[in-house]
């Protein structure tokens, strides 16, 4: 089994211009946004914490909520495995989102094994955490893991820039844009990218997750 990743700009341009070949309509879209900023993170347990802590939040709650965790150390397994419900709480975690980090604590998971891992494997893996839905998961996939063929359809901005791209009369289900794209593989990570850029320059905002 070959993993494919994208690890850098030039890797990125080379999977756009496939996905152009295949797709001709991402054509103009790339001539209005160029190569969008891969944007990767270091993954592991504090990167999936992170992300969970910032769940349904505003940007700005979500960041000082995980400031006040990063000034008291709370962000490993180990720190929340040893602190106490009221130590979370105080700062700032609600009681649905200690359940969520208790889960990821107790699932202990092996991110480096994740790495040699298929992507339905890694999103079983992500997913058996409560608290970590299938779009956190491809999110770990696309940015933590640098996975080449990630299409995230249940990402909002995605489905309007593809209704837009598509020619759709309205917004796509995910099961519907997943049999629309299903051709753009192996290059649907060039394609998220792109579209999540396509849609910061319709809406005049950013788009792209993390």
């Amino acid at each position: 089994m070959t993993i494919q990743t994208i690890e850098n700009s030039k890797e990125l341009k080379a999977h756009i211009s496939a996905l152009i070949a295949i797709e001709p309509r991402f054509a103009p879209v790339y001539e209005r946004v160029g190569v969008p900023d891969l944007r990767h993170n270091a993954g592991g347990f504090t990167q999936i914490m992170r992300a969970m802590v910032g769940q349904q939040l505003s940007v700005a709650a979500a960041a000082s909520i995980w400031q006040r965790l990063v000034d008291k150390g709370f962000t490993t397994s180990s720190a929340i495995h040893a602190a106490t419900d009221e130590d979370l709480r105080a700062q700032g975690l609600s009681k649905q989102k200690i359940r969520y980090t208790r889960s990821l604590v107790e699932h202990n998971i092996d991110f480096a094994a994740l790495e040699a891992l298929p992507d339905d494997e890694v999103i079983e893996t992500l997913t058996a955490v409560i608290g970590i839905g299938r779009w956190t998961a491809e999110m770990y996939l696309l940015f933590s893991l640098q996975r080449a063929d990630v299409l995230a359809v249940d990402d909002l901005a995605i489905k309007v820039a593809a209704m837009d791209l598509l020619g759709l009369a309205e917004r796509p289900t995910p099961k519907q844009l997943k049999n629309l794209t299903h051709d753009w593989s192996p290059h649907r990570s060039a394609a998220s990218l792109l579209l999540w850029e396509y849609y910061g320059f319709l809406r005049q905002k950013n788009a792209i997750p993390l």
